[in-house]
């Protein structure tokens, strides 16, 4: 089936390769002209040129304007990516580029700044001693404690070969290393073999033009070591490719429709149909879910909870049911349209619901860190308290307030990419996955 590329996004992640620029409907500039409102538009623009006091950035004024437009929306599924997130994401869709091999996360409470998530063996990250944990201060002679997460991607990455000089903390204390930019393949997959040879096969994301490869790549190895019992993990995967998410349920499917999309005009059409290959996996199947699952993951849990192929076992999902089809704009950025919704087997639309498992079980692996606030104190004074026999120190602002959130716990993960490290024990949904293949 010739699919369009759509995407199935949860939550700020960029617009996929684009599928062509287009003009939008009532809206040239023509008709922009005619309309009272758009000459009122032109009329500030221009005012702002002539008029203002201070210099105008005309690219950010014109980039507000754009987010403006779509922000009036309020759906959060339509955005705007300006060109260089744009270029990052590209890169993150085709599964390659060149980095230093490690994974980030927000290093502030507001998303802000980067924490190494995962160190991968053999990078340049590894060999340099880079650690999970480490801080990033200053990339080349840009300080990023509280800089977008995508812009120290940015400046992380590059060509191949070049080199990069990166000023880490490691529990406050700075170190600085150059690494030399290498090949990064993202693999999306991880698999392993628990006890009582049942499989398990986590898929972290859709977001990845590979992902279907690997995924197939890893179900073939399943039945290769003759596995009848499996765990499908789509926990804290946030969607992608619609397209993929077709794939991956369509290896457990026979046949049937798998997913179908409808249109502001009602109409609904088949997107996504499952055909019968003898690389299909037909053992039994528990797919994992939690609050995190969404759009594409969504797809799949649905589809196999709807044809009775699957136990679902988890949290409910996130609820994303709408599809996004994503366009090129002049600029070289992207603005992703939510242009449908989506239905399961069964004609469910899960938007802003999720799907609810077959069996509930709260997610573990997480747990609320311990915090605390207070005031009272003179501005920048400092306070020891004792947590958990431990000494914390925090620091009072201005107003005399001072607040402490202790570490996140974080899941154990391999730093070899495409081997799962689990804990059957100390993972709830897991757990009753495992007893549910018994």
């Amino acid at each position: 089936m010739n699919r369009r590329r759509m995407t199935l996004v949860a939550g700020a992640l960029a617009a996929t390769a684009a599928v062509g620029y287009a003009q939008l409907g009532g809206y040239t500039q023509a008709e922009l002209a005619k309309s009272k409102t758009g000459q009122s538009l032109l009329q500030v623009l221009s005012s702002l040129d002539r008029f203002y006091l201070y210099q105008v950035d005309d690219e950010k004024v014109l980039r507000g304007a754009i987010n403006g437009a779509l922000g009036s929306l309020d759906d959060e599924f339509t955005y705007y990516s300006e060109p260089a997130d744009n270029a990052v994401d590209a890169e993150n869709l085709a599964g390659e580029f060149f980095g230093i091999g490690v994974t980030l996360v927000g290093a502030n409470p507001d998303g802000t700044g980067g924490k190494v998530d995962n160190v991968f063996k053999g990078g340049a990250a590894a060999n340099a001693g880079v650690q999970i944990g480490d801080v990033f201060v200053k990339i080349g002679e840009t300080e990023v404690l509280t800089s977008k997460l995508n812009e120290i991607v940015r400046l992380v990455r590059g060509q191949r070969g070049t080199t990069v000089n990166v000023t880490f903390a490691r529990a406050g204390k700075p170190f600085t290393v150059r690494m030399e930019r290498q090949p990064v393949t993202v693999v999306s997959v991880e698999q392993t073999v628990l006890p009582g040879n049942v499989g398990y096969i986590a898929l972290n994301t859709f977001y990845n033009e590979k992902a279907s490869e690997q995924f197939r790549a890893a179900v073939a190895d399943m039945k290769r070591r003759n596995i009848q019992k499996l765990i499908l993990d789509l926990r804290d995967n946030g969607g992608g490719l619609l397209n993929a998410g077709v794939d991956v349920a369509d290896q457990f499917m026979g046949s049937g429709n798998i997913v179908s999309l409808r249109d502001r005009s009602g109409q609904t059409q088949v997107y996504g149909r499952a055909s019968s290959r003898p690389t299909d996996y037909t053992g039994k199947l528990v797919v994992l879910v939690n609050k995190n699952s969404a759009s594409a993951s969504e797809v799949v849990a649905g589809a196999l909870q709807d044809v009775g192929r699957a136990t679902v076992i988890g949290e409910q999902t996130f609820g994303k049911g709408v599809a996004q089809i994503p366009l090129d704009t002049a600029d070289g950025g992207k603005v992703a349209i939510v242009n449908s919704e989506w239905l399961t087997p069964k004609g469910r639309q899960i938007h802003k619901k999720g799907v609810t498992p077959d069996t509930t079980v709260v997610d573990t692996r997480y747990t609320t860190p311990l915090n605390f606030s207070g005031g009272g104190l003179t501005p920048n004074a400092k306070i020891t308290l004792t947590v958990d026999g431990k000494p914390v120190t925090v620091t009072a602002d201005k107003e005399g307030k001072f607040t402490y959130t202790a570490e996140v716990k974080r899941p154990t993960r391999s730093t070899t990419q495409g081997e799962a490290v689990v804990d059957v024990q100390g993972d709830a949904i897991l757990k009753r996955a495992v007893q549910a293949l018994q």
